[in-house]
């Protein structure tokens, strides 16, 4: 691989990693810095997707006492097979409209400006769910992911399937809709990591099954760089956000996206950066 190339595929692989789990949206992200570095078409598609898989792989190793809690009680604890199910329900919304439509989404909306007006949009979405949860005067009515229902998973796996739009984010619909159906802030963001581990994973693979005439074993490289850049940059966002969301809500998230888009539209519209497609 030259060199070039791999300053690039690392570039995406952080990018992933930073952006993933935080809700400003990965994939928008993705887009724009494959455009400002030129690195776009089918195949770096196919690419961002796939590292997504690092970042994943940084959740489970988060979280791998719970997970094998989880897996290993399956047989015969009714709370690990109730969370499991759960995680199922939540999954499955978001899989079926994605397998439906995202022919037609990769087709129109994987673009800066789209990306760019999703950004401003999903930012007013995110300011006034926070004012209205300040503003509320009941808790949270679901403090641990361990106590959530069946149509608590469903109502948040239909708020996931809104990320389907590029710049929307998978990670900020799934927290603020947790949030808006009576999730705490803990329990929304945790629930948003393990919700990630199948949404990822089996976008991953299907991605690689769909075009595997695509790719080549000369890819490997580029993938395989790309995920474990995503793998170390997304360890230490995840261990930050859990923190952070101990003591701070994502108004400053909210700000970050409708000035980055705001700033999208006008360079594209100025054209001071020519974004390519």
């Amino acid at each position: 691989m030259e060199l070039l190339l791999a300053a690039k595929v690392i570039i995406m692989g952080i990018v992933e990693g930073l952006t993933e789990f935080l809700p400003i949206s990965s994939t928008g992200h993705l887009i724009l810095a494959g455009s400002l570095l030129n690195f776009t078409g089918e195949k770096v598609k196919v690419f961002e997707i796939v590292i997504q898989a690092g970042a994943i792989f940084a959740v489970c190793w988060e979280y791998r006492q719970k997970i094998a809690s989880v897996l290993g009680g399956l047989t015969h604890d009714p709370k690990a097979r109730k969370f499991a199910m759960n995680v199922i329900i939540a999954f499955l919304p978001a899989a079926v409209l994605g397998l439906l439509f995202s022919k037609k989404i990769k087709q129109y909306l994987f673009a800066p400006v789209p990306v760019a007006l999703a950004f401003i949009i999903g930012g007013v979405i995110i300011l006034w769910v926070e004012r209205k949860q300040g503003n509320a005067a009941a808790a949270a009515q679901v403090n641990a992911v361990e106590d959530m229902s069946a149509v608590d998973a469903l109502k948040i796996g239909l708020a996931q399937a809104f990320a389907l739009i590029p710049g929307t984010s998978r990670s900020g619909a799934t927290i603020i809709g947790g949030m808006i159906f009576g999730l705490s802030r803990k329990a929304a963001t945790e629930f948003s990591f393990f919700l990630a581990i199948p949404t990822l994973l089996g976008a991953t693979v299907y991605s690689l099954y769909k075009e595997r005439a695509l790719l080549s074993a000369a890819d490997m490289p580029m993938f395989g760089l790309g995920t474990v850049a995503a793998f170390i940059s997304a360890f230490f966002c995840v261990r930050w956000l859990l923190r952070y969301i101990s003591s701070h809500d994502f108004t400053a998230f909210a700000w970050y996206r409708i000035v980055f888009g705001l700033m999208i539209l006008a360079t594209a519209y100025t054209g001071v950066i020519t974004w390519a497609d």
